[in-house]
């Protein structure tokens, strides 16, 4: 699985283990575990992302301290000793070469694959992950991990990358217990963020129309052991128009940030794959307008997704349409900007909505014989720790995820 590991500070690592074991406690309630970074958003000391770019690679300067997040993740007793696999500039949902644990054929998604597969594989119990478009999810989705996109602004991206992608993309970990995300989550988030609650008891089912019968079916039985547990559940139409106006404000802020990031490096369109070089093209040739325009529209979206929201506390949904993608499938080489996120949209439909709108998605897999399937639950903007909670009590009463490998050192 050493595909899923991008770069590697194992020395400098080591270094500060012992040093932390020379001092004879271990920090925080990770104090002491390993931990991968994502090779895209915020790095830490000695691990600057360079987003799956040659380009970035060859200008890379390595930083001598850590960002916020990574600041915090280690003040929490995490180790950083190295970064993760990911496509270039997170432009997909697959991260080749990076491949599935569960099974070598499959994806383990993307942009946070390299992630995914080292916490599935056992390299690592807990690791760094992103989601501008569904890249903390999608990969959860694909190996049977929990991973939790945050509210807008609930986990700090700076002093580098504040604001980054006008807010589009949240950070934080995947894992393979909700324990462990919201272990992360509180020592991460910030001290205003995250505790408004749920109100009434309620769930939303919605099935994206297209999803195959296995991904509909997890997601009702999530649903029913939420009645279990003493909630009410009722079905709700998939809201596609909405879905549809986040992805394409998503599509004009990743392809307007990807034009401002080169060209404040000088990356020609040349350096990049075809399909990085066609979205800076594109990025390029929006004008401020445009560009006002989507940032107005993140903002109608939050208040759209808070009104669809009401007379219930969350709502599950599938994550993948279709299942597992298969390693490849994404073609980088293809210079068609519109079908890509066509493609990305088909995969993971109404992804988007949570990056846009704001508001924070959880995945909970649902376990059985293989591959578990993975349920997304999101709630509005602000009820992250309540959602990690319900998430919490769900993954209690779902079928146990039998991974394919135990974690690296554990028994």
């Amino acid at each position: 699985m050493a595909a899923a590991v991008a770069a590697a500070d194992r020395f400098g690592a080591v270094a500060r283990v012992e040093d932390v074991q020379a001092r004879g406690f271990l920090p925080g309630p990770f104090g002491g575990v390993p931990f991968l970074g994502k090779d895209l958003g915020s790095g830490a000391a000695g691990l600057t992302p360079v987003a799956g770019s040659a380009a970035l690679a060859r200008r890379r300067r390595d930083q001598a301290v850590d960002s916020d997040l990574f600041a915090r993740f280690r003040a929490a007793g995490l180790v950083p000793f190295g970064t993760t696999v990911v496509p270039e500039f997170g432009l997909a949902l697959t991260s080749d070469p990076a491949v599935n644990p569960w099974d070598v054929r499959l994806s383990p998604g993307g942009s946070s694959g390299g992630a995914a597969a080292a916490v599935a594989a056992g390299i690592v119990a807990i690791a760094h992950a992103t989601d501008a478009a569904g890249s903390i999810r999608v990969p959860a989705a694909c190996c049977g991990l929990v991973g939790l996109k945050p509210s807008r602004g609930a986990v700090p991206m700076g002093p580098d990358q504040g604001n980054w992608l006008m807010g589009l993309a949240s950070e934080l970990v995947l894992a393979r217990s909700v324990r462990d995300v919201m272990a992360a989550f509180d020592v991460v988030a910030e001290p205003w963020a995250g505790d408004r609650g749920f109100a009434t008891g309620r769930i939303a089912v919605m099935i994206p129309e297209g999803c195959n019968a296995e991904q509909a079916e997890g997601t009702r039985k999530m649903a029913r052991l939420a009645e279990g547990l003493g909630m009410a559940v009722e079905a709700r139409a998939f809201p596609a128009a909405m879905a549809a106006r986040a992805g394409a404000v998503a599509q004009r802020v990743l392809t307007a940030s990807l034009a401002d990031w080169m060209g404040a490096l000088g990356v020609t369109a040349e350096e990049l794959t075809p399909i990085a070089g066609a979205v800076l093209a594109e990025g390029r040739a929006m004008g401020a307008a445009e560009l006002f325009a989507a940032s107005r529209e993140l903002a109608m979206l939050t208040a759209e997704w808070e009104a669809w929201m009401a007379g219930v506390d969350a709502v599950m949904s599938p994550v993948l349409a279709a299942g597992v993608p298969k390693v490849g499938a994404f073609d980088m080489g293809r210079p068609d900007v519109a079908a890509h996120f066509a493609q990305m949209a088909a995969v993971a439909p109404g992804a988007a909505m949570a990056n846009a709108a704001g508001f924070p998605a959880m995945v909970v897999p649902f376990g059985g014989a293989g591959l578990p399937v993975g349920v997304q639950i999101a709630a509005r903007v602000g009820c992250d720790r309540a959602l990690l909670a319900l998430g919490g009590r769900l993954a209690a009463a779902a079928p146990m995820v039998a991974y394919p490998y135990p974690i690296a050192g554990h028994p």
